[in-house]
């Protein structure tokens, strides 16, 4: 056994788990980085040691990291809301969502082929075949379905919609006549579109977020906790917010305070040339482009937009 992987190697630190592989994978390695959570991966091993915090990373399927989570197991994690909610009320219950996170965002969505005319609702999927990796929300979904319908249960409690576990490559049940129809994660939709397949309901929109449980094991440290949950923060809103600057004139300056109110407050700084004033505020990134064209008309000149790495707001 691994020395890493020892368990007084791992006594007095945080267990922090993070998805092993999938969509989620880099954008956390990016956002440990950011949070400046220093750590060497060794080759092949799911555990490593933070060198500048008393914090073991352990890398696990998505999926399963909500189990840990509930039963104390680790003390931290990032893994995708679909995950928790496909773990079960009696997982999900143990579980608090500490911080949406801003990515990963996707939809759990009923699938079915385009060519095929007679299916244009979910209603018309009763009793038929389903695929998918989340066989315990789409048994939930088709059996809330088939009790508002109306359909008498079987003697042994089955649905009459089967529903079928895939662990992968959902998408192509229907063309193998595997299936119906799917449920699936989608995201941008361009692989189900190359597949035929369109959505016909939605069950949940999804993101990633930073969970803990509900039951602490006893080594868990909620300071430390603290800390890494504001420095994730940080860097999220880092993300999403650049810092602008630029001179304004005094009669001027009201109407570009309008346009770079701040967060709280502009910054504003009077410059030597009379009736002058710098100001510095944060702005969404994703509207940079037009808060720089109504500043230039507004007579806002050396605009400057600069990144932020890190930030607390």
């Amino acid at each position: 056994m691994s020395q890493l992987l020892r368990p007084e190697n791992l006594q007095d630190r945080l267990l922090f788990a993070i998805p092993k592989k999938g969509r989620l994978y880099e954008t956390c390695l990016s956002l440990l980085s950011g949070a400046d959570i220093q750590f060497k991966r060794a080759h092949r091993l799911d555990v490593a040691l933070v060198t500048n915090f008393p914090i073991a990373l352990v890398f696990l399927p998505a999926a399963d990291i909500p189990l840990f989570i509930t039963d104390g197991n680790v003390d931290l994690a990032i893994t995708g809301q679909d995950m928790v909610q496909e773990a079960g009320p009696a997982v999900s219950e143990g579980i608090t969502e500490v911080l949406p996170l801003g990515f990963g965002k996707c939809k759990l969505q009923v699938q079915v082929p385009e060519a095929i005319e007679s299916i244009k609702s979910v209603e018309d999927l009763v009793g038929k075949k389903i695929a998918t990796s989340f066989d315990l929300l789409s048994s939930q979904f088709f059996r809330e379905l088939e009790e508002k319908k109306g359909v008498p249960k079987l003697n042994d409690g089955r649905l009459h919609t089967s529903v079928q576990y895939l662990s992968g490559s959902v998408e192509a049940a229907c063309a193998l006549g595997l299936a119906d129809g799917i449920v699936d994660l989608v995201e941008s939709g361009e692989t189900m579109r190359a597949c035929g397949l369109k959505p016909i309901a939605t069950l949940l929109s999804s993101e990633a977020v930073l969970i803990r449980s509900t039951r602490p094991h006893e080594r868990t440290d909620a300071n430390l906790i603290q800390l890494i949950t504001a420095r994730i923060r940080g860097v999220i809103a880092a993300s999403k917010y650049v810092l602008c600057q630029y001179n304004i004139q005094k009669d001027n300056l009201a109407q570009a305070l309008s346009i770079t109110p701040g967060r709280r407050a502009a910054t504003v700084s009077p410059l030597r040339e009379s009736d002058w004033y710098a100001v510095s505020s944060m702005v969404s990134r994703s509207d940079v482009a037009k808060i720089m064209d109504q500043l230039e008309s507004v007579g806002a000149c050396d605009i400057l937009i600069l990144s932020i790495d890190n930030c607390r707001v």
